[in-house]
């Protein structure tokens, strides 16, 4: 489908006036099609929409910023064809235990120092045993006492028991990512099944947890599965959504395949906007290689969060340029 430039501007105008003048309105899967098939020449067109719908639902000055912890590293069970911690690949990457609670802490204290507003302890593997998880949660404790952090962690499957736990020691937010769209998702794992994935989620939710979940763009699949993820996302409720671009990292299965375009990682952006008008959006890893020099229009597109400090096993961009990067943006919004 490739719609004319008229056809494309008037498209996405009615889409964003529809969202914008009914409360609880977005894009329907059909309108989302349209949305995804947009070509480059109007992508300023789709990003003006999906500015316009962040907006009102989305405070001014109101840039909230996460980082990240890689508190348990390598020797995954998992086959994620992504993952340079997998120990189904070989990245050479470091492999280590789960981090003590002083230091998941020591670490807390300076991202605190650094201008974050939400920290997250990340592992390897596929579940954590409940001897780790009482580690994870005395750390929390800690954090939370420490500082004015939001304590969030991303620690695979849980169990219910596991979920509760993690939330009565003040753990707010719990991340999970679908990683991509079921439809898509044997060509990427086949470890897990994708239920498995969902069933996480939902037992996050019940014990009390904010549900962080989201994926990584750029692994093979079609717009089509973009607009069918963000649909799964949309059922599911999640109030955040974390968007990943994939950096093809050497050793993993995936480590031929090529970047997505800047245009195309903003697309994505855009597009889940359009779906999900009222949802948290961060940008995370992979946006220094995707985008190159148009992260600074990840807000035009839609986001209303950034991931800073490093990833769990590649560099982020130095703290500083990302930091002026969010003051020029909400100086801009205030003029």
């Amino acid at each position: 489908m490739h719609l004319s430039d008229r056809t494309s501007a008037s498209t996405v105008l009615s889409i964003t006036e529809k969202i914008l003048h009914n409360a609880g309105e977005s894009a329907s899967l059909e309108e989302a099609k349209i949305l995804a098939a947009i070509p480059d020449e109007d992508i300023i067109d789709l990003l003006a929409g999906a500015h316009k719908i962040t907006s009102p639902f989305k405070k001014k000055d109101d840039i909230f910023t996460c980082t990240i912890l890689n508190a348990k590293s390598g020797r995954c069970s998992q086959d994620c064809a992504f993952c340079a911690q997998s120990g189904h690949h070989h990245t050479g990457i470091p492999v280590y235990p789960l981090l003590s609670r002083k230091e998941m802490v020591r670490n807390a204290l300076d991202m605190e120092k650094i201008g974050a507003t939400n920290f997250s302890m990340v592992t390897s593997g596929y579940r954590l045993n409940d001897d780790e998880i009482d580690i994870i949660c005395d750390a929390a404790a800690e954090i939370l006492l420490k500082t004015r952090l939001t304590a969030c962690c991303s620690l695979g499957m849980l169990t219910r028991d596991q979920a509760k736990r993690l939330h009565q020691s003040g753990i707010t937010n719990y991340h999970h990512n679908l990683e991509t769209a079921e439809s898509h998702f044997d060509q990427i794992c086949t470890t897990h099944a994708y239920a498995e994935d969902i069933d996480t989620l939902k037992i996050a939710a019940e014990a009390g947890l904010s549900v962080c979940s989201g994926c990584i763009f750029g692994l093979g699949e079609s717009w089509e599965q973009r607009v069918e993820l963000g649909f799964a996302l949309r059922g599911l409720n999640v109030p955040r959504i974390p968007i990943n671009f994939l950096n093809p990292i050497p050793g993993t299965k995936l480590q031929h395949m090529p970047l997505l375009s800047p245009f195309d990682a903003l697309k994505c952006i855009a597009l889940m906007r359009f779906i999900h008008p009222h949802t948290d959006i961060i940008i995370c890893g992979g946006r220094e290689p995707a985008l190159k020099d148009y992260q600074s229009w990840i807000f035009m597109a839609g986001a209303n969060g950034l991931m800073i400090g490093n990833y769990l096993t590649t560099k982020g961009r130095n703290l500083q340029m990302d930091l002026e990067m969010i003051d020029c943006w909400n100086r801009l919004l205030r003029h």
